[in-house]
């Protein structure tokens, strides 16, 4: 079978990006500011300091650099696993028959197994410049905890990670792994912070959320002197971080004269989708170029597609700053039963401005159908995806297939954010016939949704 370009459409280390790139320059529209829970005024520096490291906390507020040149020390240890592959799946294409063309950009080429790994240095790096002690921080599936364990050790600094309940319980080796980088591992909700203790009074026997683990680990790094808070998706650092994915994509891409039709990416809180779609966003509305863009997000925790656009906490305990963005209202608790880790009650701020300003489509999928495309994937092309990568995927097939109905050869391009190997007992689920789906009624999107502020 010979093809017309190569498996791996490789830049060279001299290649790789050296600036990230912020695509809230280019918006027209900037997102709404971060507000303070208590005057319900914009978020100052010095408020924002308290809780993330001062240097962070400028590029969170910064909506006009269009670039920001990343320090050598983060580029040194990038070359470590970057520039990542940017894959053309010829045997999805030719098990699909499809006349489209597959593209994937495959992030689980370090030990952590995704995408996080970008944003993790970048933020272990600025804490260890300010002189700080160590960091706390929060995650779902695993892979963010790893990957900022991986980055603390690199620094030597503590790492403290409350880790949801249902995945410390369902992925017992991804939490192990975490403690191995050397970091504490806390299921979430615990009994070790206030708003653990009362999250667990208000939510008898949950299985815990994202936005119950922001809490607590706001909360532990607040407390104690030397320490700060990082997270590893929503927030506009994270995706300005994450932009090195899509801006290695692109150049990939037009190194191999390439034009995307289509970017495809999972959607959660918004790392890998932001991070990925950033760069094509910025020539689309610079009037450079034109993208279809969707978002895949679980039909389980469906922020997009049937939350609503207002401000909201960030976190279930209401301890974080106010965000304008797609919700479920933060006390929205995901079914224990979803496996991958797109659990956040709201997306990003700078995706959910997009998405209301019609630049991006968005889908949810279910969980059967996802493991479905993880399973068909991992066959033909021989990588086992990760389930939050195969989000992703399922759409991406379901393209492939209108363009085979159509006869229209599109280029699709989605993110494979990371490696399956800790996710088996889902995938077990699955091979089982035991997999369940389970879609929130509008009753409990509703009450969950009553909550919320009301703020103009």
């Amino acid at each position: 079978m010979k093809h017309d370009m190569p498996y791996k459409l490789m830049l060279s280390e001299s290649e790789m990006p050296t600036q990230w790139y912020n695509v809230r320059a280019d918006m027209k529209t900037k997102p709404a500011p971060l507000l303070n829970p208590a005057t319900g005024k914009p978020v100052t520096l010095d408020e924002l300091s308290k809780v993330f490291c001062r240097e962070l906390a400028k590029q969170e507020l910064d909506d006009v650099s269009p670039y920001i040149d990343i320090p050598e020390e983060i580029l040194n240890f990038y070359h470590m696993y970057r520039p990542s592959p940017l894959v053309r799946a010829y045997f999805l294409e030719k098990a699909l028959d499809t006349p489209a063309h597959i593209f994937y950009k495959f992030e689980g080429n370090n030990t952590s197994g995704s995408h996080k790994l970008n944003s993790a240095i970048a933020q272990t790096y600025y804490a260890k410049k300010e002189g700080l002690t160590g960091v706390t921080t929060e995650t779902g599936a695993g892979q963010w905890g790893t990957a900022l364990a991986m980055a603390c050790a690199y620094f030597g600094l503590e790492c403290d990670v409350f880790m949801v309940k249902c995945s410390y319980e369902q992925k017992p080796f991804r939490r192990e792994v975490i403690r191995t980088f050397g970091a504490n591992v806390t299921p979430s909700p615990s009994d070790t912070t206030a708003v653990g203790r009362d999250i667990l009074k208000r939510f008898p026997g949950t299985s815990g959320s994202l936005g119950c683990a922001i809490s607590e680990a706001v909360e532990s790094a607040i407390t104690r002197p030397g320490r700060r808070y990082v997270l590893g998706s929503v927030l506009s650092q994270v995706l300005l971080h994450q932009s090195i994915i899509g801006l290695e994509t692109m150049a990939a891409l037009k190194k191999y004269g390439v034009k995307a039709d289509i970017i495809i990416g999972c959607a959660g809180g918004g790392s890998n989708l932001g991070g990925l779609i950033s760069p094509f966003m910025g020539e689309k509305l610079r009037g450079e170029a034109d993208y279809k863009f969707i978002a895949v997000e679980p039909a389980s925790c469906p922020s997009l597609t049937r939350g609503k656009y207002v401000y909201d906490y960030c976190d279930t305990g209401k301890v974080c700053p106010l965000a304008k963005m797609y919700t479920l209202g933060s006390g929205f608790i995901p079914s224990s039963n979803h496996a991958g880790g797109l659990r956040y009650h709201g997306m990003s701020s700078v995706v959910s401005e997009l998405y209301d300003e019609k630049l991006i489509e968005a889908r949810s999928v279910e969980q059967t159908s996802v493991f479905q495309a993880a399973r068909d994937f991992a066959r033909v092309e021989g990588t086992l995806p990760a389930p939050e990568s195969s989000h992703a995927i399922r759409v991406a097939i379901d393209e492939a297939i209108r363009c085979r109905e159509t006869g229209e050869a599109k280029n699709i391009v989605f993110g494979l954010t990371g490696t399956g190997f800790f996710d088996m007992t889902a995938y077990q689920k699955f091979n089982d016939g035991v997999m369940s789906d389970y879609i929130p009624t509008d009753e409990e999107i509703a009450r969950s949704l009553a909550e919320t502020p009301k703020i103009g």
